[in-house]
């Protein structure tokens, strides 16, 4: 089109270098075509939204999580933003949540009951509009026996139960709604049987001798008494019906351990797969050369384990090893899976060892090559040989002194077996001197007690060896 321009253009008496300019400027507009009225709505958006993340920053969040609130990566996604934001997402609550996700009065983000698995739009219209219409539940009977039972199913309660939708009635944890006791009903069952006699008796509309409500007669039952859930069986739940972990993590009682002992990040593994695309950004390539051709060490849970047999009758496996942001697949073969194929369960705390290489004879084709598992448990005792309290001059004193010695009481036990020397340095900023004391006849079990404890003392930082 071109030569046609340019010649029609030169019938006319324009300028062949002013035609000339004009198709270049096209050409390169050409390259990305969005037009002014375009951009200019973009741009307004984009300034909307950046003042209302900046200004109005729990609100904007829970707008957005609720606009993402059926697909599950995006709400975890959005999750990680309001961590890196400052902002606290609370689990649901039948006294506080909505269908979406919605801000309180302390300016925290509240989960939205329609985004949790198995609560339904017409069971969170029917707890919304009877709390709106008739204050707060007092229990989980109070609720059942309130709320519009046909639209709000044993799924549902289920289902709420396992999110921490219940958790705001302190006197009962998660386990008791699913407990079995002498008759065989869990304790939402007899919530929702607790109800439906309510509910017949008020149809019935028969009246008690003095006059009143035969429902009101109705005693709420007790809930047999059982021992709460364990971290990860009560995390497993909220995952299954939330799709993330929220209340916590359960690789929180392993924070030391990664943060000492694996240097790398299940995300760094993901690299591998990133490199074998047919374009390779080179932010990508430059993370991947960190890498590659080295050992690499990760903490993390099985978060799912698989023992087959190959069509030559050799066993293998694998398990996806999951941490707080990423999850990755490791196929274990040959002498291999003989070796460990006993850390291969579903929900197990490990340590990975391997290299990234070139799988053999494939030019290219790049792979992580397990060499070690470890339960993360057995780290902080194999280890950690010594700790070191770093504290300086001018924050000593008494008190500060009573606090440590205190903490340091509660982790030495006598007899107790541990290994980790402990040592104090003394720092004098002023004069940069440092001199460093080691407590020869005081070995201490590093618990997480005693960590947080160091932690949380202003100014005080340790060293591990």
């Amino acid at each position: 089109m071109k030569p046609k321009f340019v010649a029609q253009a030169m019938e006319k008496g324009h300028d062949p270098k002013v035609l000339e300019k004009i198709w270049l400027d096209w050409e390169a507009f050409a390259s990305y075509a969005f037009n002014k009225s375009h951009s200019t709505c973009y741009a307004w958006v984009a300034y909307q939204t950046a003042y209302l993340k900046a200004h109005f920053p729990a609100e904007y969040m829970a707008a957005v999580l609720s606009n993402n609130m059926n697909d599950i990566k995006q709400v975890t996604f959005f999750m990680e933003e309001c961590k890196r934001m400052g902002l606290q997402v609370l689990s649901p609550d039948v006294n506080e949540s909505h269908y979406k996700f919605t801000v309180n009065d302390e300016g925290a983000i509240r989960f939205g009951m329609g985004a949790v698995k198995g609560v339904g739009a017409g069971a969170v219209d029917t707890i919304v509009k009877t709390r709106m219409k008739s204050g707060y539940y007092k229990s989980v009977f109070d609720l059942a026996k309130r709320i519009d039972l046909r639209a709000a199913n044993k799924k549902a309660f289920e289902s709420l139960a396992y999110a921490g939708g219940f958790d705001g009635f302190t006197e009962m944890h998660r386990a008791q709604y699913f407990y079995c006791d002498g008759d065989s009903s869990t304790g939402l069952e007899k919530a929702i049987k607790y109800a439906n006699r309510i509910k017949e008796n008020e149809n019935s509309a028969q009246g008690s001798l003095f006059g009143g409500s035969a429902a009101t007669e109705l005693p709420e039952p007790i809930l047999a008494p059982c021992p709460p859930w364990g971290l990860i069986e009560k995390l497993k739940y909220e995952r299954d019906v939330i799709g993330i972990y929220l209340t916590s993590h359960p690789l929180d009682n392993y924070k030391f351990e990664i943060k000492h002992f694996c240097p790398n990040r299940v995300r760094d593994l993901q690299l591998i797969n990133k490199v074998k695309a047919s374009e390779v950004e080179d932010e990508v390539l430059l993370d991947f050369n960190r890498i590659k051709n080295k050992e690499v060490v990760i903490g993390g849970v099985v978060a799912l384990a698989n023992h087959r047999v190959s069509k030559n009758g050799k066993p293998f496996g694998s398990f996806i090893i999951e941490d707080y942001g990423d999850s990755y697949e490791v196929m274990v073969f040959g002498e291999d899976y003989v070796k460990f194929k006993g850390y291969l369960q579903e929900g197990f705390f490990v340590q990975i060892r391997g290299l990234v290489q070139e799988r053999f004879k494939q030019v290219g084709n790049w792979g992580f090559e397990l060499k070690n598992i470890q339960l993360l448990s057995e780290l902080r005792d194999k280890m950690a040989k010594s700790f070191t309290i770093q504290m300086p001059l001018h924050l000593l004193d008494y008190h500060l002194i009573q606090t440590v010695d205190n903490l340091i009481r509660e982790a030495h036990v006598e007899g107790a077996e541990s290994n980790c020397q402990l040592k104090f340095k003394i720092l004098d900023m002023q004069d940069e001197l440092a001199i460093e004391m080691p407590a020869k006849s005081i070995r201490i079990n590093l618990t997480n007690e005693f960590l947080d404890g160091i932690e949380n003392l202003e100014g005080l930082k340790y060293r591990l060896n």
